[in-house]
């Protein structure tokens, strides 16, 4: 089952095909805060800003989550290249 970023019931992203694959373009999209809250982990967890959420959801009808996932990885690569 893909996933995608949701805002209460509004879908944000478009579907990716793992949850670990939404993570990603959140943390590139700066919604990803580290923080240490408990203590038994004295390591920094990856927490959504507001009340954004990562849920499995199927895809919109003509969505690909590969195609999605693949064209992500092409533009981060491209941003990389221009950074340097």
């Amino acid at each position: 089952m893909p996933y995608a970023l949701f805002c209460n019931e509004a879908k944000l992203s478009k579907t990716y095909p793992t949850e670990a694959d939404v993570w990603k373009q959140a943390r590139q999209s700066g919604l990803v805060a580290d923080v240490v809250s408990e203590k038994e982990r004295p390591l920094p967890r990856p927490v959504l800003d507001n009340d954004y959420e990562i849920r499995p959801c199927p895809p919109d009808p003509l969505e690909d989550p590969a195609k999605n996932q693949a064209d992500a990885e092409r533009e981060a690569e491209l941003e990389f290249q221009l950074g340097s």
